[in-house]
């Protein structure tokens, strides 16, 4: 039944992604959290559990993204470069970061971050081109912030490379494009710092890897993949605007859970 559950959350997951542009992370991690703290898992890791593996399968779900951007010659590799060299310094740092907070605490964090992605996509407020392109130096740093964040989160940085690359005055489809393409070094970097950070943690269920729970991590990724095209599709039948403000609204609620 876990298995069947961890199936329709990565398919709800891929619709989100693919409708609104934002990472499963967002939804990946609050259903993670009730479903393993109805499985019984120790309050003291299953947070750090839903974080791990969140980024375990966006390490996956990120491949066709990424190649999808590619084909149309929209990702701006030289930015990504120097922006994942960053981001795996700081995806290290992130999961070293979660792993000195206690369970409730990270649930606490998450739950306002939560509430400020819940507020940007209601009110759609979008960054407006400032200063002129980053340079590497300025590249390496926005990706120490960005890993550090994402990592915390259980995201793929969406939300917070986006905005950045616009703001400094690259355009939006290449912005989104190129923030996909970083979706991947967060993953990985992630996944693998939280499976470090959580070996010999107890008292870890069986079937973990640190602190990534295989058998979500599996589940999840099966079907995301699959699903987030159809959410693009459903994307240009449906009002935006209405969805946008559905999903902050469900944002709020989850942070507020989490805040209380």
């Amino acid at each position: 039944m876990e298995f069947i559950l961890y199936l329709v959350l990565g398919g709800c997951a891929g619709v989100l992604a693919g409708l609104f542009g934002v990472g499963g992370g967002m939804i990946i991690v609050p259903v993670l959290v009730y479903s393993f703290a109805l499985q019984g898992f120790a309050p003291d890791v299953l947070t750090h559990m839903a974080v791990g593996t969140s980024l375990a399968t966006i390490a996956f779900t990120s491949i066709s993204s990424v190649r999808a951007h590619h084909k149309l010659g929209a990702v701006r590799w030289p930015l990504f470069v120097w922006l994942t060299l960053g981001i795996i310094g700081g995806c290290v740092l992130g999961a070293l970061t979660a792993a000195a907070l206690s369970g409730p605490v990270l649930q606490k964090v998450i739950g306002v971050f939560a509430i400020c992605v819940a507020i940007q996509m209601a009110f759609d407020l979008r960054p407006r081109a400032a200063l002129a392109e980053p340079g590497r130096p300025t590249l390496g740093v926005a990706g120490v912030v960005i890993g550090w964040a994402s990592s915390i989160f259980g995201i793929g940085g969406g939300s917070l490379t986006v905005p950045f690359l616009v703001w400094r005055s690259v355009p939006m489809q290449q912005a989104v494009a190129t923030s996909a393409a970083c979706g991947m070094p967060i993953a990985v970097a992630g996944a693998l710092s939280f499976i470090a950070t959580g070996w010999g943690a107890t008292p870890l269920p069986d079937w973990s890897l640190g602190y990534v729970y295989l058998p979500a991590m599996v589940g999840i990724a099966a079907t995301s993949v699959f699903f987030a095209g159809f959410g693009a599709r459903l994307a240009h039948r449906l009002s935006q605007r209405l969805l946008k403000r559905l999903f902050a609204l469900l944002l709020v609620l989850v942070g507020i859970n989490f805040l209380l």
